[in-house]
């Protein structure tokens, strides 16, 4: 076997997949510092494409394995695999059928006689026979045969280090008491004081709504203190040195993307950092036979290590990224969506602002916005709202030093503490909300910078109705599970978390669900008392018409209803105004009109809050797929 290494390296290498003989000296290079298999080097560092290696293998006739996934099984030394999984991972190696006396084994490179060597040691028997697998589909045997441990602490993580701060419980039985009581007691409230009960929820209601816009509102106002000022200006970024840099890993989960593999791949080669101090790790579901086939056949080279993730439910963006863990590498983390396209120094100012500020910072936010903002109205509104989120609204909440609900992407980790936090909570649809309350209420900071990633915006309704539905439902889930407790809570994050907690987890979710009913209700008591459905109905019984009327005066006295109109005609104009000055930054002045048809974007967020609402009871943990690449437009300067 180790006769044929020169062999097989020249006709499968150089001849098959045309690797010029300086890069095989490179990446022999590259192998020897990150220890690392040499098909690994080229497959993942951008040398040869997966489609050109199988190929080589074809022209050299030999014949490639396919697995039973099904109905692999764990070899009798299966602790030393599940001990030393990295090693046979970086080693492309799968042992599928060991004796006393017998070992064959599935392997990817046939010219690897170092690794082969080292996994004989590892078993402690030569090898008697062995084939030909592509490199996935050895990944593939391996994590699903025996990574179930890893799996199982990605699914279950958070439950055994911290059951109450774990969503896999929607409603405690104290919740349910507690909701339930409400509700009844409300019912015989008003069953007995009707009018009093009808004008008292609508005031609180009214309150709410208003305080929680108006919390929104001051955000913005005090996060626009920030619009100027860059926590690293160009010497400190220019002072750091490639040499100095640490491993960083980038997690890239993906599900039903094939659409976007390409532009990932060119998204990721314009990163400023070294290649070789990059983890770069595409996580890639057992059963999305679609991701997994675009990546075996593409045909130029990538430079990403793919990790294959075992079934299991939740099928979450969570579970994928907690499995991802524990394959990971660098000092820092941080994870792009397939789509996404960050600031191509993004790295090196996240890594030299963890070094300027204190160890109690363990997060660090890069904003958000979307390259595609003027394809249609929905675009533009995603981007007018995303604007002002990141660029204002959290910056006020890291003035405020409050608990920031992390963005979905771009978030960037200081890795130990990662790992100390249990990761993300694998039951939540919101797990980058909950862990930035989570890490928060451990003493920890989470603050921004002033860094952008680029993401596609939604362009079509519906799937933007999925997207946002998905979103509100993860909110109320982590209101529910950070609430279990309240005043454990409040001691934990102190009057000034706790409040910012429920006025911008709690009341984001509240404001949509109230907002079409109030809204409602005013246009109706309006309608009806300006006699307008004398018109519209044509009644002639006006008798009647007078005795409705007066019972609405009762229910809906007429302060009452200035309150209303005054409640919905400042709030509107207040998230107006926030829509309007969230063009300034960007200077994306052309989108500064499209701010007035905000009251229309809130009512497509209550038909996906209610969704959402549904969803929580029906099927809390359910993912709801986002489609991406549908967008024809590209990123350019002028973003």
């Amino acid at each position: 076997m180790i006769a044929r290494k020169e062999y097989f390296r020249k006709s499968l290498f150089q001849e098959g997949a045309h690797l010029q003989q300086s890069e095989i000296e490179q990446i022999e290079k590259l192998g020897k510092s990150l220890n690392k298999s040499f098909l690994q080097i080229a497959l993942n560092y951008g040398y040869m494409s997966r489609r050109a290696w199988r190929k080589a293998l074809e022209k050299e006739k030999i014949p490639l394995y396919n697995f039973e996934y099904e109905k692999l099984v764990q070899i009798p030394k299966k602790e030393i695999i599940k001990t030393n999984l990295h090693a046979f991972l970086e080693s492309l190696i799968f042992p599928i059928n060991q004796t006393d006396d017998y070992l064959e084994v599935i392997l990817s490179d046939p010219s690897d006689s170092i690794n082969i060597n080292s996994i004989e040691e590892l078993l402690g028997q030569k090898v008697d026979k062995f084939q030909v697998a592509e490199d996935l589909d050895v990944l593939k045997a391996l994590h699903v045969t025996y990574g179930l441990d890893h799996l199982d602490k990605a699914v279950f993580g958070i439950y055994d280090q911290d059951r109450d701060s774990c969503a896999i419980e929607t409603f405690t039985r104290s919740q349910i008491v507690f909701i339930g009581g409400v509700l009844i007691l409300t019912l015989l409230l008003f069953f007995f004081f009707p009018i009093g009960v009808a004008i008292g929820l609508n005031l609180l209601l009214n309150a709410v709504l208003f305080f929680s816009i108006g919390f929104k509102f001051l955000l913005t106002l005090y996060g626009s203190k920030m619009e100027t000022g860059r926590k690293i200006n160009k010497s400190e970024l220019d002072a750091v040195t490639n040499e100095e840099l640490p491993f960083y890993t980038i997690l890239l989960p993906v599900f039903k993307e094939s659409e976007v593999i390409h532009k990932l791949v060119w998204n990721l080669k314009n990163l400023d950092y070294p290649l070789e101090k990059l983890d770069i790790k595409l996580l890639i579901e057992s059963d999305d036979t679609m991701t997994y086939n675009a990546i075996k056949d593409m045909n130029f080279p990538c430079i990403f290590e793919p990790v294959i993730i075992p079934y299991a439910q939740p099928q979450t963006k969570p579970k994928a990224c907690n499995y991802g863990l524990y394959f990971s590498k660098g000092k820092y983390l941080t994870i792009y969506d397939a789509e996404d396209i960050p600031d191509n120094n993004q790295l090196k100012l996240v890594y030299a602002l963890f070094k300027k500020i204190p160890e109690e910072y363990v997060v660090i936010q890069c904003a958000l916005n979307y390259f595609n903002k003027k394809e249609n109205l929905l675009t533009r509104l995603f981007t007018l709202e995303y604007s002002y989120w990141f660029d204002y609204m959290l910056p006020g909440l890291d003035n405020l030093d409050v608990p920031i609900p992390l963005g979905g992407t771009s978030n960037h980790f200081r890795f130990d503490k990662l790992m100390e936090l249990g990761g993300w909570d694998g039951f939540n649809v919101t797990e980058d909300a909950d862990l930035g309350l989570r890490a928060y209420a451990k003493s920890y900071k989470v603050t921004v910078l002033d860094s952008t990633t680029y993401e596609e915006a939604n362009n079509d309704f519906f799937n933007w109705i999925r997207q946002r539905s998905r979103w509100i439902k993860g909110y109320m889930q982590t209101y529910l599970v950070h609430m279990r407790a309240p005043i454990k809570l409040y001691n934990k994050i102190g009057l000034k978390g706790f409040l910012g907690f429920q006025f911008f987890i709690g009341g984001t979710f509240f404001t949509f669900l109230v907002y079409p009913i109030l809204l409602s209700f005013l246009f109706t008591v309006v309608f009806l008392k300006t006699e307008l459905i004398d018109y519209l109905i044509f009644w002639n019984d006006l008798t009647v018409s007078q005795d409705l009327l007066n019972g609405i005066k009762i229910f809906f006295p007429d302060w009452l209803l200035i309150i209303s109109i005054f409640n919905f005609s400042i709030g509107n104009l207040m998230m107006i105004y926030v829509n309007m000055i969230a063009v300034f930054r960007r200077k994306s002045y052309s989108l500064i009109l499209f701010a007035l048809l905000n009251p229309l974007y809130w009512l497509m967020h209550s038909i996906s809050a209610y969704k959402g609402l549904i969803q929580l009871i029906t099927k809390p943990f359910y993912w709801e797929k986002t489609n991406h690449g549908l967008t024809k437009s590209v990123k350019n300067s002028s973003v």
